[in-house]
């Protein structure tokens, strides 16, 4: 019995010694991630207060245009790793082409015609930028791509998404309200036509 007991205080004294070590691992991750913010704030403000014309140029590009964050994030995980741990909760329908019978120009995209209330899966992995209502597009999800593509899906019902959700290629976005899908791919300010995007 004293020999059990031995054992598994000594068991126990290793689970612990690993256990702080995974804690210290962790927490160092997370002051790191904390100091690089930190140092970010301070160089925004001292760029900003060394002149008006820093303090306008960064009104000009850092708060007025969008920022490209699934960019900075693909940037960020390359140099530091994940910034939060993968979720296995994605649906992936399929990936790829969407399935279309007619596809013709529509405002500044196009409008395809699909099968009757059919699913609408994610063209790249991207960030939520936008959910909602659009003039001329209906109930709009804009997903902004990893590779630099805004793409606007119009005419959606049952969105399966929500505002700043990082999805990944083919997860589903949700289903088309009739038979027609608005599809809008915008990258370095210029209007792209699916088939273009995709190949």
């Amino acid at each position: 019995m004293d020999e059990y007991l031995k054992m598994h205080k000594m068991k126990k004294k290793d689970f612990n010694k690993n256990n702080d070590v995974s804690k210290k691992k962790i927490i160092s991750k997370y002051v790191t991630k904390f100091m690089l913010a930190i140092i970010f704030f301070l160089v925004s403000v001292i760029f900003t207060n060394m002149s008006d014309k820093n303090l306008l140029l960064y009104k000009e590009y850092v708060l007025t245009e969008s920022l490209p964050f699934t960019k900075i994030k693909g940037w960020y995980e390359e140099l530091f790793g994940e910034v939060l741990p993968k979720s296995d909760n994605t649906q992936t329908v399929m990936s790829g082409k969407l399935v279309y019978k007619e596809i013709k120009d529509y405002q500044e995209g196009e409008v395809l015609t699909v099968s009757s209330k059919a699913l609408v899966n994610s063209l790249a992995s991207g960030v939520v930028v936008f959910s909602g209502e659009k003039d001329g597009y209906g109930n709009t999800v804009i997903i902004q791509g990893i590779d630099g593509a805004d793409i606007w899906y119009g005419n959606l019902e049952n969105v399966s998404v929500t505002l700043y959700d990082y999805i990944e290629e083919g997860t589903v976005i949700g289903s088309i309200k009739d038979e027609f899908l608005y599809l809008v791919i915008k990258k370095d300010n210029e209007f792209i036509k699916y088939e273009d995007y995709q190949s």
